[in-house]
């Protein structure tokens, strides 16, 4: 089978990873926006919400497993251009470590809080990412087949590791929230670090993904039959360990009142952390789309890859942009927007005025609106990259 130049770019990996980012921003829309989201209501509380609000939220599960897995395979393929495993191994640390600066800096106070409080300290996406990278440096330096089965392994069996509570573990209890059980861990008197996303099994989707990019270097055909297979296997497997609740998830489903609402409780898998059904029910349809949009990316997603090619830019300024959007939209509405500033998630409920916090229609408005302001800004800064080797761009 033939190799693909280790010049060529993959069109379909911008196309999937700037799908993602475009879901996240959704994601974050419904949080800034939704009337449940400010009032702390769960949209994926089968007791309370809809099926279009459910299923808002969840299609936006798939942003975190595919950038994780796609940012291993990135890292596989800037190895096979030709850059060495000791040089890769410190971009990673050195990117990794970056990354952990600006969420615990940049989007937690400009993005996130729009204020400065070190008593909270928001640990989440670009957080899990760093130290996944910074783990990823080291894991390298194995064999691709022991980098899969450590990623593999790390991802089937963490799992049989729920029942463990930080409790169990003494003095070393927040250790054990960042790494697998999550909540808010007190570093010091009175600060705390809130691990949204615990570091295990993260460390093994990116891990998965650099092992997964050997198929990424395959010919067209070769490539889009492998990633089609192993996707199919991902899903046929999700069904099978999910309808039998025997393993792979904390919570099983159950039958609920109606038909649809049973299979959204199917549906209804553990993110934080994220659980073995929940990763193979994300990225099994990934890796099919993405054998899909490696045949040719059809002209209305074109647009995605875009994103694709700058995400952490993206990231970085979508938060900070959806957050303004909705103090003004509240401001104007309502005439006040308070519980948009400051640490809103770790704070709780406060008082809000009626009317506060707007319907799927307004959320989804909103997340149009910013994604087309976006859109220069990102096509700008993909063309400077394309132009230019500016060391500090590899950062971005």
């Amino acid at each position: 089978m033939r190799r693909r130049g280790s010049s060529e770019r993959l069109e379909c990996l911008d196309a999937l990873r700037g799908l993602v980012m475009v879901l996240m921003a959704l994601d974050h829309s419904r949080d800034f926006f939704h009337f449940r989201s400010i009032r702390h209501l769960s949209s994926m509380d089968l007791a309370t919400t809809t099926a279009p609000i459910f299923l808002t939220r969840w299609v936006t599960h798939f942003c975190a497993p595919v950038f994780f897995f796609l940012a291993g395979s990135g890292a596989f393929l800037s190895e096979a251009g030709g850059k060495s495993k000791r040089d890769l191994s410190i971009f990673l640390v050195t990117r990794g470590l970056w990354l952990v600066f600006l969420e615990l800096t940049f989007v937690n106070w400009v993005g996130w809080n729009f204020g400065v409080d070190l008593h909270m300290n928001q640990a989440y996406v670009l957080w899990a990412i760093g130290w996944c990278m910074v783990a990823l440096a080291g894991l390298i330096h194995l064999p691709i087949e022991g980098v899969a089965a450590f990623g593999v392994g790390m991802i089937v069996v963490h799992d049989a590791f729920d029942g463990v509570g930080p409790e169990a573990w003494g003095a070393a209890g927040g250790l054990w929230k960042v790494l697998h059980a999550g909540g808010k861990a007190e570093f010091a008197p009175g600060y705390f670090l809130d691990a949204g996303y615990p570091l295990i099994p993260w460390i093994g989707v990116m891990a998965a993904g650099y092992a997964f990019g050997p198929v990424l270097r395959l010919d067209p055909a070769a490539r889009q039959k492998a990633a089609l297979r192993l996707g199919g296997a991902l899903i046929l497997g999700f069904a099978l360990l999910r309808l039998s609740n025997l393993y792979g998830d904390p919570v099983p489903w159950s039958v609920q009142s109606r038909p649809g609402m049973t299979a959204l409780s199917v549906l209804k898998c553990m993110k934080y952390p994220p659980s073995l059904s929940y990763l193979l029910m994300t990225l099994g349809p990934a890796l099919c789309l993405l054998a899909w949009l490696d045949r040719g990316v059809p002209p209305w997603l074109r647009f995605a890859r875009t994103f694709g090619r700058v995400p952490m830019f993206f990231y970085l300024i979508h938060i900070p942009l959806l957050h303004a959007m909705a103090v003004v939209e509240e401001t104007l509405r309502v005439g006040r927007a308070d519980w948009l500033i400051g640490d809103q998630w770790n704070a709780g409920p406060i008082p809000l005025p009626a009317g506060a916090g707007v319907g799927l229609l307004g959320v989804y408005g909103a997340w149009a609106a910013a994604v087309l302001a976006l859109y220069p800004v990102c096509a700008w800064f993909a063309e400077l990259k394309r132009r230019r080797r500016d060391w500090w761009l590899g950062y971005f």
